[in-house]
């Protein structure tokens, strides 16, 4: 018999200011920097000072029984003056030591996923994240969000498991493969 129950990324932490440096990310005391001079995710933050861009202190572990974790996402919106709704997605940390350019990783994780067994192997990925990170287009005149989206490598998808354990093949077309998510609450600005 098979199950699978995935618990992604046991532990995301997200926390907006603008008064955060890089050390604060990297710091045992993350949290206590993050408290003291910003907001948690769910969190409002009000009219950006003179100058001042926000920043944000991440953090993310996988689940200790699941797969790692290919990269950890800042997703923000907005809304233009003219009431059109916008989203953009930043890598903000990737593993295996890939680039990131212009906002976005060079290149895939790849996959360990052996379909025939319906199995995969923590051979790629990184178990943890932590990550700095400065909004490059931010405009402190208008209003946006930005939550953390944290990705899985590849695993089998429930499907992969069913053709093993049945005996069948399934559509070609039917998705056999994935990569589970984790969602942060928002961060919201307001001008």
């Amino acid at each position: 018999m098979f199950s699978r129950v995935t618990i992604v990324a046991s532990f995301v932490r997200m926390f907006g200011g603008f008064d955060f440096t890089e050390g604060m990310a990297f710091s045992k005391d993350m949290p206590v920097f993050g408290y003291a001079h910003g907001v948690p995710m769910g969190g409002d933050l009000i009219s950006a000072p003179d100058g001042k861009t926000p920043t944000f202190l991440l953090a993310a572990s996988k689940d200790p029984d699941g797969a790692n974790l290919d990269r950890l996402q800042i997703v923000k919106g907005w809304a233009d003056s003219e009431g059109g709704l916008h989203e953009k997605v930043y890598d903000v940390a990737v593993s295996d030591n890939r680039e990131i350019k212009d906002g976005r990783a060079t290149s895939n994780v790849g996959s360990t996923v052996s379909l025939e067994n319906a199995t995969y192997t923590n051979t790629i990925g990184d178990a943890q994240f932590l990550a700095f990170w400065q909004d490059p287009d931010f405009d402190a005149n208008v209003a946006a969000f930005y939550y953390v989206r944290v990705i899985e490598i590849p695993t089998p998808r429930w499907t992969a498991f069913d053709e093993l354990r049945y005996g069948f093949k399934m559509d070609p077309e039917v998705t056999r493969v994935l990569q589970e998510r984790a969602y942060t609450s928002p961060i919201w600005y307001t001008p």
